[in-house]
């Protein structure tokens, strides 16, 4: 049996450091459910999935003990099955996307909270919504009865320098202060999701109240 300690001791430091109001999502892609048991043993009460079929046989052992969060591209064809599973969506970046959920939803009778993803960096080989295309969005999504519109995410850079996803950081939270200051019917715009295992204090710094974190929790990936 593979010694697990380091991933609950990696969770608890995780969690003294992040400020009050600061959620942390553990990133766990491509990781056994065996590990992500240790992370929730260890206190992390969301769990963020970028595929469908790996959240599917970790929710069979978990289940219920957390909140299931999904953090990858999500394509059509897997709509259906991904609602059943997920408590929440975080990377809405189309109105067609956002009519998928909201129907199949509808079939079990679910509300889903979602956020829209946003391109803040305008990177063309990266999914989300440019910045300007947004507000058009949202409100797109209020219109769908079984979709609640909870907040914005944003990816930034990958690796490199830190302080490089700054003005992205910076730019998703401006938008996400305009869109709480429309006051849209039916949202509830409260969750900034940004910042990974690289770039994560920089996002707390500029305002993210979740962040995505897999391999500062769960080691690299092999």
């Amino acid at each position: 049996m593979e010694n697990l300690d380091y991933i609950k001791e990696n969770v608890r430091q995780l969690l003294q450091e992040l400020p009050p109001g600061v959620e942390l999502v553990a990133a766990a892609k491509q990781q056994t459910p065996e590990k992500i048991l240790a992370a929730v043993e260890a206190g992390v009460k969301i769990i963020g999935e970028n595929y469908v079929q790996e959240a599917v046989a970790a929710f069979q052992i978990i289940g219920h003990r957390v909140s299931w969060s999904y953090i990858g591209h999500l394509q059509k064809n897997k709509v259906k099955k991904a609602v059943e599973v997920f408590d929440q969506i975080e990377t809405v970046d189309s109105v067609e996307l956002a009519e998928e959920i909201n129907k199949r939803c509808q079939v079990i009778g679910k509300i889903m909270p979602v956020l829209i993803e946003v391109n803040s960096g305008r990177e063309q080989q990266k999914f989300g919504v440019f910045p300007e295309k947004v507000e058009e969005l949202a409100r797109a999504i209020i219109q769908f009865p079984n979709l609640k519109l909870s907040g914005l995410m944003t990816m930034g850079p990958f690796e490199g320098n830190p302080e490089e996803a700054r003005p992205y950081f910076r730019e998703t939270k401006r938008i996400f202060d305009y869109l709480r200051g429309l006051n849209l019917p039916g949202a509830e715009i409260k969750i900034l999701s940004m910042g990974m295992t690289n770039s994560y204090r920089v996002a707390i710094e500029e305002g993210a109240s979740r962040v995505r974190i897999g391999t500062k929790i769960f080691g690299p990936r092999l």
